[in-house]
């Protein structure tokens, strides 16, 4: 990595910064003189308790935040913050009840639709009135197949007003899928939509849904949206519309107060090992955890239009929705992102003046192997910061972004997950952006590198540990009654430590690296490879569109084999697999070369478009993949299966 930055705050950035605002308040409600972003994260891992106490405060939660701000803090799994809290996490996302816009939806058939603070508050009341009458109460699980529409974001915060716990999947989701995950955690009301669009298509889900009301018995009651005006839709007599649901004549929401650690959010692993795990998130921990990413992280306030492209069941739509609580725009949008064309994302951030644009590492490749150049074609005035997560982030991309987007943005590569609901490596509005590099760690969170022994490590790669607790661990899974599935997940790599699972490593610049995940890791000759260190070489090859590598098991040690998915009509020679090979060799190590490159048609993703090393590795090695359901394209597998190059 290069130690020149790509882009640098300027004064007035960091003058008018609510970090810069938060890092003067600590400096003198506690007599200190932290004098920069990494002063202030060193103090608050070390003094978490003040952090975290004066998080609540700083965004003025609406609660009771009580005397005690963590019991047994030193317990991985075990530790209990504000024990005494009271709260509610609907309330405090509908704080703001002005006529400023709240909501802005975009479809990709040219659908807009706004709702004001205010309209946003008075739909809730409506919705709410009608989960109460429908005998909807706290602890009780409403589950939702939605876009991301406005509708979606009404039923989350009515569900969590009156204390029922939501949890959410995109209508693209297979039967199986949405069992796997709905029928374990058994909802008593199912909100979905009579069709939804996607790449120019009008798709119907009536059989689909009426499939899945079959088979979860827990179902009391359907909700359906009409999003797509189908002529034909899912009927019967537990069946009704959305209008005729809720209350209209309803105009006050009764907030219920809930526990800091009771149930908000239960979210699913991707379940491509197995029936996904289903992950519950508490209502405080999210709500400050969410406060402090947007606040001062992300430096979101009532000015700012915020904008993620995401499906509603990708954590990231929990993340973006937690804008309202700042008060901020949020702009959805729902399709394809390349529908009607490449460009109309971009359109989309002009039109609405988006400030912050969220999306994911793939889609920006995509959009440069599409040759697409926004800086040429639109103006962007507004937009000052681009978030990306999903995958890793390459330094290709970033050159991408300033050479091709705008030069004068702050490009945050994130990194966490649905395990946490938020991140553990993230941007910072007072930091410069450093090619390939997560710009800083997270506010109160103890993020370190151990390797194999357990030894912490700087600019070298391992796992990626968080050292203590922290408000935003999941309360626990679904489920898991004695809570060994949960312990095993993260606590039994190393002791009373979160170990999340990525190879990672600390920068020169305190930034983060990330390699990819732990389990994905390649190993040839007993080195560990992530990776990402291929596919960003990779991807510099013009002719290759993506790829994914693996470990194959061979002659009693590990060969790593590349599969590419290459532009159509190119057809991979011995010419084009030396490119490949010399452009990795020259970039990364002769190690990172692959033993075998393969040509494959597609390359097999989860629905929120992560590639699956692991379910490609048991194709190879003849295992079975035990829920293609996770997949989007579960098909792919079979460009992978009994490859005579491989045995």
């Amino acid at each position: 990595m290069t130690s020149e930055a790509l882009w640098q705050p300027s004064a007035d950035t960091i003058a008018n910064a609510r970090m810069t605002d938060f890092l003067q308040q600590v400096n003198t409600e506690k007599g200190l003189a932290l004098a920069n972003y990494h002063d202030l994260y060193q103090w608050s891992v070390d003094n978490d308790e003040s952090f975290w106490s004066m998080i609540w405060d700083y965004f003025d939660v609406i609660g009771k935040k009580g005397s005690t701000v963590v019991a047994d803090k030193e317990k991985m799994p075990g530790a209990k913050w504000f024990p005494e809290a009271k709260l509610n996490f609907a309330e405090n996302l509908l704080r703001h009840k002005d006529n400023k816009i709240a909501l802005i939806f975009r479809g990709e058939n040219g659908a807009r639709q706004q709702l004001t603070y205010a309209e946003l508050y008075k739909r809730v009341a409506g919705l709410a009135a009608g989960l109460r009458k429908q005998g909807v109460t706290a602890g009780d699980r409403v589950a939702a197949m939605m876009p991301n529409c406005i509708e979606t974001i009404i039923g989350m915060l009515a569900t969590t007003s009156i204390g029922a716990i939501w949890s959410s999947c995109s209508p693209d989701f297979g039967v199986q899928g949405v069992l796997d995950r709905f029928g374990q955690i058994e909802p008593k009301v199912l909100i979905t939509v009579d069709g939804y669009f996607y790449n120019g298509k009008n798709l119907n889900i009536k059989d689909k849904t009426a499939d899945i009301v079959e088979k979860i018995p827990s179902i009391e009651r359907t909700v359906i949206v009409n999003f797509s005006d189908q002529q034909e839709t899912f009927t019967g007599d537990n069946v009704v519309s959305w209008d005729d649901f809720s209350d209209s004549s309803a105009t006050q929401v009764e907030f219920v107060e809930r526990n800091f650690n009771d149930p908000l959010y239960i979210m699913f692993s991707s379940g491509t090992t197995g029936v996904p795990k289903c992950i519950v998130h508490g209502t405080g921990g999210t709500l400050l955890q969410h406060l402090k990413e947007h606040g001062l992280h992300t430096d979101l306030d009532t000015e700012d239009n915020l904008f993620y492209f995401t499906t509603c069941g990708w954590m990231m739509w929990n993340w973006l929705v937690s804008g309202l609580a700042v008060g901020a725009t949020l702009t959805l949008f729902d399709g394809s992102p390349f529908a009607p064309e490449p460009e109309f994302l971009w359109d989309v951030a002009d039109e609405e003046d988006i400030t912050v644009f969220g999306t994911s590492a793939k889609y920006l490749a995509a959009l440069e192997k599409a040759g697409v150049k926004p800086r040429e074609s639109h103006q962007l005035e507004k937009l000052r910061s681009i978030l990306t997560t999903g995958s890793v982030l390459p330094p290709e991309s970033f050159d991408y972004v300033y050479r091709d987007i705008k030069k004068d943005l702050c490009l945050s590569s994130i990194s966490g997950g649905t395990d946490i609901i938020s991140c553990f490596a993230l941007g910072c509005p007072i930091l410069p952006v450093y090619r390939g590099e997560l710009q800083c760690r997270g506010l109160g969170l103890a993020v370190n590198i151990y390797d194999d022994n357990g030894k912490p490590i700087r600019g070298e790669k391992g796992e990626l540990v968080c050292e203590k607790s922290f408000p935003c661990m999941p309360v626990g899974f679904w489920g898991d009654d004695n809570g060994e599935r949960y312990f095993n997940a993260y606590f039994a790599r190393f002791d009373n430590t979160w170990a999340h699972g990525d190879f990672a490593e600390l920068t020169e610049h305190n930034g983060v690296i990330i390699h990819g995940r732990s389990d994905a890791v390649l190993n040839p000759g007993g080195v560990r490879i992530g990776t990402a260190e291929i596919y960003r070489q990779v991807e510099k090859v013009d002719q290759v569109l993506e790829s994914i590598a693996i470990g194959q098991q061979y002659d009693g040690d590990e060969r790593v084999v590349l599969f590419v998915k290459l532009r159509e009509g190119i057809e991979l020679t011995d010419e084009l697999k030396q490119t490949i090979a010399k452009t990795i060799r020259a970039n990364a190590t002769p190690r990172h070369v692959p033993a075998v490159i393969l040509q494959v048609d597609d390359i097999p993703r989860t629905i929120s478009g992560k590639i699956v090393e692991l379910a490609v590795r048991n194709v190879v090695h003849g295992e079975p993949v035990k829920n293609t359901d996770a997949l989007a394209n579960p098909e792919a597998l079979d460009y992978f299966r009994d490859r005579e190059e491989l045995l």
